[in-house]
């Protein structure tokens, strides 16, 4: 698996103008790193990048909340292979906290940036980052509320915009 460059490149028509869209619906750490990991592997062979965050993904781009992700334990079935944690005891106060620790560490070995750094990396790589508008308003959030590069954008205008792309819903 290729890990993410500080110095990624821009696209360009060598990948015939191939366009990747992903949706980003949940704002968990174990699910923001999925479509960041897709975006930067993209973004790595040429391939134009547009990223939409809608509902709890927009925690992947609030700025008060990027860096403060955490791993969902309770109800979680994959705790148990990957933490050795009984489902159950995934509603005890302080596992959440505990797991996500726990996979910083592994993210960290594998030589990934956390997730503010992750997402600049890949705006100035050329990555479209933009925030649903409806989810937004819906929880109240501004542009000013988003990490700096990002675009509030409605989904009728992400569908015109990614016309003919391949699209992924993480």
């Amino acid at each position: 698996m290729a890990k993410p460059s500080r110095a990624l490149h821009q696209g360009s028509d060598e990948t015939g103008g191939r366009k990747l869209a992903l949706i980003a619906s949940k704002g968990s750490l174990d699910m923001a790193y999925p479509p960041l990991i897709l975006a930067n592997a993209a973004r790595m062979s040429g391939i134009e990048v547009e990223m939409f965050f809608t509902f709890w993904g927009l925690d992947i781009i609030t700025k008060k909340k990027m860096g403060k992700l955490n791993v969902a334990t309770v109800g979680n079935p994959n705790m148990h292979p990957w933490f050795g944690i009984p489902t159950l005891l995934g509603a005890l106060p302080g596992m959440s906290a505990a797991a996500s620790w726990m996979m910083r560490g592994e993210i960290k070995k594998l030589d990934f940036p956390p997730v503010p750094e992750f997402i600049k990396l890949l705006i100035d790589a050329g990555a479209n980052v933009y925030g649903c508008k409806m989810s937004m308003d819906m929880m109240k959030l501004t542009q000013d509320d988003l990490v700096e590069g990002s675009t509030v954008l409605g989904a009728m205008e992400f569908m015109d915009i990614t016309e003919g792309a391949q699209i992924l819903f993480v």
